[in-house]
């Protein structure tokens, strides 16, 4: 069975995001999709120290959430990272966790599907959105849309299920996701997975 992984980047497990992912679980598993939902936000995170010790362990060297995140994510054939705006960007804490996991992970990410969720009472969620986006972009992760961006708008859940545009925008995300990750394992079976080349690395190294 095709598995989601959803991370949850607020500290409010009941709160106005969890009640987005909440809504694309339900559709997930309508879609015949297994789904986990991990909550990140309200977890002591560290960021990323530039120790480079992951190379050699395979792992982050720090023993936290990011750890117990890493096998899941691997298993997984979409992720979903949700996140209330902050000034004008997602939760830290989430940041935090999102850098370190992607950086220390050696395990390929290559066409599993990613979708960014992001919520608030009312700006920010764009470029919040954007932010999110750029971890799926540069691990070869197709994204996926829904009928508008992928957010929902509240002060509280309560506030939330009121907003029935962006929960429609929930489940139409989810049910665009479960299609792409099947057809990707059809067409994974049928073609093979696209070529990766990794031969350059550009750094100037030279100053040239």
């Amino acid at each position: 069975m095709k598995k989601v992984l959803l991370l949850n980047g607020s500290p409010h497990i009941h709160g106005c995001t969890s009640t987005a992912l909440e809504e694309m679980m339900t559709t997930f598993e309508s879609e015949g999709l297994k789904t986990e939902l991990v909550h990140v936000g309200n977890k002591e995170v560290r960021g990323c120290i530039a120790c480079g010790r992951c190379e050699k362990l395979g792992k982050c060297v720090f023993d936290d959430i990011v750890g117990e995140i890493a096998p899941k994510f691997e298993e997984a054939d979409g992720l979903v990272i949700g996140s209330p705006v902050y000034y004008g960007s997602p939760n830290a804490s989430l940041i935090a966790c999102l850098d370190r996991l992607f950086y220390s992970t050696g395990f390929s990410k290559h066409m599993k599907v990613g979708a960014a969720v992001v919520s608030c009472r009312r700006g920010g969620n764009s470029a919040s959105f954007d932010v999110l986006n750029k971890y799926f972009t540069i691990s070869g992760m197709p994204v996926a849309s829904s009928t508008y961006w992928n957010q929902v708008h509240g002060f509280a859940a309560e506030d939330v299920k009121k907003d029935l545009e962006g929960l429609q925008t929930m489940r139409n995300l989810a049910r665009n996701m479960a299609f792409m990750i099947r057809a990707i394992a059809d067409a994974k079976e049928k073609y093979g997975l696209p070529e990766v080349e990794s031969n350059y690395f550009t750094s100037f190294p030279d100053g040239k």
